[in-house]
């Protein structure tokens, strides 16, 4: 398996290369060359594997030669090991034709961790082998960063530096970075908003000396190895619904468009699928692209679902890539006149590309505290304010057919909208009750790179 810039001018690289490059040399997106297809025989053949047994066959093609089967099966059970449910990624039924996909039984009670604890231990196992350290950077908007660094503390062979924005997480969130007490673990608070630490990520990625000098491995959704680890969860809860012969559509809260997007290669992959819902909140650029085919950046607006509040969807650019005819110099282009312009229109035939397969619809803070209240009192089940998204966009779009909704992360991340808008306190699981109580270890940042660039290298 090969993988080839979004931009067209970075070298070809094998799946170690994409894993450890993140970003490619011409700031444009890793993707594979080619995809593995699936036949609808094969798919069903898949419906008796367990989630580790369904992970190594869905991943083992996209990492050819680069580890042995038995370090890819070795990496993919640590990671999925420390997952409090059997199932790994249960179905709850909430109505007759809907079902929410649980994704928050993780370390960090997020559906991040299902890529990160994969990347920590692939990262770590491609370090060992060249025995070689590294800097793992990353940005977050909230939950990326806490799983990153589950997957990362205390791993000799890594420093794990994460930019989060001040104000902008929920308490929990920030907690989970910033108390793990690791020695290699660098919670860095920036003074702006999540479009700021990942214009700072990019940034230094840019910089080809920096990256050469102090082996920076990128851990955003940036990194292909974060949404192929994502592939997999489609492929599982479509199988228990009865795929290939089923056909489900997903609806996903999304802000970065990373995981929705992985749906969209699992569709490229073979499985059969309905629609893929974009949910989003009041930061609603993807909706618009999907309406109109207009992709223009507003300012960001703080909401009760701080982990979409995103205007820069970093993944766009993969399926630009695709939409655009796999035409890395006109993606090139694309990019840097929206870098300019912060807007961007989509071609009549790629925005028409684009509705074909994906439909969305944009919630407000009143309405999801509303579908948390009605949700909890309807079924006894309470959704995380992200998930409410989700809920309320599957509800207000009323797709023919199965719809999965997927549930990003535990209702106890975010207590103060819980209880706005059910009266209960959802409380933390046992593994995390003292969270409260443990010491913060925070780096105040102003929004500057060069400040970040030496406290980088001060890591040496």
């Amino acid at each position: 398996m090969r993988y080839i810039s979004t931009r067209g001018q970075a070298p070809i690289v094998d799946f170690k290369g994409a894993l450890l490059a993140g970003l490619a040399s011409d700031g444009g997106l890793y993707v594979p060359e080619s995809l593995p297809q699936f036949s609808t025989a094969q798919i069903a053949q898949m419906a008796q594997l367990s989630y580790q047994q369904l992970a190594f066959t869905l991943l083992k093609p996209f990492v050819g030669n680069s580890f042995s089967d038995a370090q890819l099966q070795s990496c993919i059970d640590k990671a999925y090991g420390s997952f409090r449910h059997a199932a790994i990624a249960p179905l709850t039924q909430l109505g007759p034709r809907h079902f929410v996909l649980e994704l928050f039984h993780g370390p960090t009670l997020a559906f991040k961790d299902f890529a990160l604890q994969l990347l920590g231990h692939l990262m770590d196992e491609a370090l060992r082998e060249s025995k070689q350290r590294a800097v793992v950077l990353g940005a977050t908007s909230g939950d990326t960063g806490s799983a990153a660094i589950a997957g990362c503390r205390g791993r000799p062979n890594l420093d794990i530096v994460i930019l989060y924005p001040k104000g902008r997480t929920s308490a929990v969130q920030r907690r989970q970075m910033t108390t793990t007490g690791e020695a290699n673990v660098h919670a860095m608070e920036v003074d702006g908003t999540f479009d700021d630490c990942q214009d700072l990520v990019k940034a230094l990625f840019a910089d080809q000396a920096l990256r050469a000098g102090t082996n920076l491995l990128a851990v955003n959704s940036i990194n292909w190895v974060r949404v192929l680890a994502q592939i997999v969860y489609y492929f599982y809860a479509a199988l228990r619904l009865g795929a290939p012969a089923t056909q489900v559509n997903f609806c996903v809260p999304t802000g970065n468009f990373g995981d929705i997007f992985a749906g969209y290669i699992a569709r490229q992959m073979g499985l059969p699928m309905g629609k893929l819902i974009i949910a989003t909140n009041k930061n609603d650029i993807l909706t618009r692209a999907v309406a109109t085919g207009d992709y223009t950046i507003t300012g960001v607006d703080a909401t009760i679902s701080p982990s979409m509040d995103i205007q820069i969807a970093s993944n766009f650019e993969r399926l630009l890539f695709d939409l655009y005819g796999r035409d890395g110099a006109r993606i090139s282009q694309l990019m840097a006149d929206f870098r300019a312009t912060r807007a961007l229109t989509l071609s009549p035939q790629a925005h028409a590309a684009f509705a074909a397969m994906f439909a969305a619809h944009a919630v407000d803070d009143a309405t999801t505290l509303a579908t948390i209240s009605a949700t909890r009192d309807a079924t006894g089940y309470v959704l995380d304010p992200h998930t409410a998204v989700g809920v309320a966009a599957s509800q207000a779009l009323a797709l023919e057919g199965i719809t999965v909704t997927l549930a990003t992360a535990h209702p106890a991340k975010f207590p103060e909208a819980v209880t706005q808008a059910t009266g209960h306190h959802t409380a933390l699981p046992p593994h995390m009750a003292d969270l409260f109580e443990r010491e913060e270890h925070i780096t105040p940042l102003a929004n500057d790179a060069a400040t970040l660039v030496h406290y980088i290298q001060a890591l040496g």
